[in-house]
């Protein structure tokens, strides 16, 4: 039940941003929510790879790196989603990919930390 609160969430976002920026465009609630599985995929098949590759410059930064690893997530996302889902460059990837980060750090603190305590 979490993994589809966590991709309607997701989806919702990338509907948000894409709203204010530019440099980010979902074509339809459709393609955000299938954007939103495709990186849920990315993130359980491909990101453990990047983490363990890229190790010594994720300690070396104190964890910032793993930020460009989840924007290289959203890249791949947008490569395998098409017309459907772009985004324009890696700065938009990065700022994407905080923003998502600190949406959902906030909701982890917030709504799922209520859960566990009642």
């Amino acid at each position: 039940m979490r993994w589809i609160v966590g991709i309607l969430i997701n989806a919702v976002l990338f509907i948000a941003i894409s709203g204010y920026f530019d440099g980010f465009y979902v074509s339809s609630v459709g393609s955000a929510i299938m954007a939103s599985i495709l990186l849920s995929i990315l993130n359980i098949l491909v990101r453990p790879i990047l983490i363990l590759l890229t190790l010594p410059i994720t300690v070396v930064t104190l964890g910032l790196f793993l930020l460009v690893i989840n924007a290289v997530t959203l890249i791949m996302t947008d490569k395998f989603m098409g017309n459907r889902f772009e985004i324009d460059s890696f700065g938009m990837a990065l700022l994407v990919a905080i923003m998502m980060a600190i949406v959902n750090l906030i909701l982890q603190k917030t709504v799922f930390n209520k859960e566990n305590r009642g």
